[in-house]
C-alpha cells in the first residue's frame, strides 16, 4: 500500500527499504495500543553496512549525519510493517540515537539530525519530535550509529 508519505519519499528521491531482519531475538517493531515502537535500527544498506567504526576516527560526522538517516529510513519501514501504511502516523514522538564515538567526539546531536531532518521532511509537522543522543563506546556490527524511534498513530 503507498500512499501520502510514500509520494513525499519518491519526492526526496527516496525509496521506502524493507524491513532490515533482526540480528537477534527481537522484532523490528511492535504496537502496542496507538503507538508503534522500533528496535534500534542500524544503517543497512541492501543487507549490509556501508561503513563501519567510531564517528570522530574512521567515520566523519557528516558521512555519520548520512547513516542516521538511513537508520530513520529503516525505522519508517519497520513501522510500515506493523502498521501497513504509513499515512497512520499521527506524529513522531521520540527519536532515540546511539553514536559510536570516538573518545573526544561531542557532536552527536549534528549526527543524529541526519535522521530528525529526515522525520521531518518526510512527516512535516507530524515528524517534530522529542529526541535524546547519546555517545556510545560501540554498537552491534561496529556500526557507526543507531536510532529507535517511537510514533502515535491515528485512531483506526
Amino acid at each position: 500500500m503507498s500512499g501520502a508519505v510514500e509520494a513525499k519519499l519518491a519526492e526526496l528521491g527516496l525509496t521506502l527499504p524493507g524491513v532490515v531482519p533482526p540480528l537477534a531475538a527481537y522484532q523490528p517493531a511492535v504496537q502496542s495500543g496507538v503507538y508503534v515502537y522500533t528496535a534500534g535500527q542500524l544503517p543497512m544498506v541492501d543487507g549490509k553496512l556501508p561503513v563501519t567504526g567510531k564517528v570522530g576516527a574512521e567515520v566523519t560526522a557528516e558521512e555519520a549525519k548520512e547513516l542516521a538517516r538511513t537508520c530513520a529510513l529503516n525505522a519508517l519501514a519497520a513501522v510500515k510493517s506493523v502498521v501497513g501504511d504509513l499515512d497512520r502516523i499521527a506524529r513522531v514522538v521520540k527519536v532515540v540515537g546511539f553514536v559510536a564515538s570516538a573518545a573526544d567526539f561531542t557532536g552527536q546531536p549534528g549526527v543524529l539530525n541526519g535522521a530528525s531532518e529526515l522525520l521531518g521532511a518526510v512527516l512535516g509537522e507530524k515528524g517534530v519530535h522529542a529526541r535524546s543522543a547519546v555517545g556510545v563506546a560501540v554498537l552491534p556490527l561496529d556500526a557507526p550509529v543507531e536510532v529507535e524511534i517511537q510514533v502515535e498513530l491515528t485512531r483506526a
